[in-house]
């Protein structure tokens, strides 16, 4: 004779883990695309890293290598579980540090 299964969440069971696990992902090609396009960029003309005056902008590199991080992460499907990293390596928080590098590319 079988035992009877509990459902997670019953009184005195524990609940697995897999329970709370996020839904598997594929590939994101936004992100993905951006990513690669970052990596081109910067690869093939590291000028588009300086400012007019020839010196680096650290602030456009910083910002362009974030969204290429989120990019990579989000772009070949890993979703982390924890909360922060997944806020971190998003295809949302990829477009905002894009847009932050546009705007410290066009104030300089």
């Amino acid at each position: 004779m079988q035992k009877p299964v509990a459902t997670p969440g019953t009184l005195g069971e524990a609940v697995p883990q897999e329970a709370f696990a996020p839904a598997p992902a594929g590939i994101h090609w936004p992100t993905l695309l951006a990513a690669l396009l970052i990596m081109v960029m910067c690869t093939l003309d590291p000028r588009w890293l300086a400012r007019p005056s020839g010196t680096a902008d650290h602030l456009l590199a910083s910002f362009l290598f974030l969204a290429m991080s989120a990019g990579f992460v989000r772009g070949v499907g890993f979703i982390p579980r924890w909360w922060l990293w997944r806020w971190l390596f998003s295809g949302w928080t990829c477009a905002l540090w894009l847009v932050l590098a546009a705007l410290a590319k066009w104030l300089h």
